[in-house]
């Protein structure tokens, strides 16, 4: 996948949007070989700088829009009681049990967790993913339930400024692009659905396009992107810790 894709609208014909399902089972075999990959290296500087914030050890953590498991040698490493995949592609999780044999996973189809009872887990964790779901509020409110008091959740995501902007979310299948649907939701919305939920920020970062990322745009012959998208915020990452209602 090339760098100038993750903006593939702003240089080539307009691409029909897919759903998520169907798109991460067509990009499922390829996902995981993405060098210099922009947005998946901040992904993962973003993340691992969140999760120093907590001790993972001994919790039961989710990870909701698991994909393939890319943050799961990461999370193994802390030695949690129990870690859950959920992902809305069957293909993603079939490349995520290649790799992790005995990992325990659940397709889902909706926002909602009905299986999961009230205060479960103690972590939820949610990359990449929230500009893929429509229902916020449903999904701030599922996950507020089956987060324990004091529970942390970390998110990260495309940036909504950059969305907005004409950010798109595509790769390459057979030759064609493939454009994957997006909702732009504001940070200030993501923090209303905070406050009404009992979530409280710990601790909030967003990376802007810089002078330090032009080096993946020349690699890939994009620099009218790199110039388009300067100092634009393109990831943006946040801890959310739940208030204790007994305290």
């Amino acid at each position: 996948m090339q760098i100038s894709s993750y903006f593939k609208r702003l240089f080539t014909p307009k691409t029909k949007d897919h759903e998520p399902e169907k798109a991460y089972d067509l990009w499922a075999a390829s996902y995981d070989e993405q060098p210099g990959n922009l947005m998946l290296d901040l992904d993962k500087m973003v993340l691992y700088d969140l999760l120093d914030d907590v001790d993972l050890a001994g919790k039961r953590i989710a990870d909701i829009g698991c994909g393939t498991g890319r943050h799961w040698q990461k999370l193994l490493s802390y030695e949690p009681e129990l870690l859950v995949g959920f992902d809305v592609s069957e293909g993603m999780l079939k490349k995520l049990k290649e790799k992790y044999p005995d990992a325990i996973t659940r397709k889902t189809n909706s926002n909602l967790y009905p299986e999961i009872a009230d205060g479960f887990f103690d972590v939820i964790i949610c990359t990449l993913t929230v500009a893929h779901m429509q229902r916020m509020d449903e999904t701030f409110g599922e996950w507020n339930r089956i987060l324990k008091p004091c529970g942390d959740i970390f998110l990260t995501d495309y940036h909504p400024e950059a969305l907005a902007k004409g950010g798109k979310r595509t790769f390459s299948y057979k030759n064609r692009s493939i454009s994957i649907h997006n909702y732009v939701h504001p940070i200030a919305f993501i923090r209303q659905l905070a406050a009404v939920n009992d979530l409280r920020i710990a601790h909030f970062r967003h990376i802007k396009i810089s002078d330090a990322h032009r080096h993946y745009y020349e690699q890939k012959n994009a620099l009218h992107v790199f110039e388009r998208f300067f100092n634009t915020p393109i990831i943006y990452g946040m801890h959310l810790k739940k208030i204790d209602a007994v305290a």
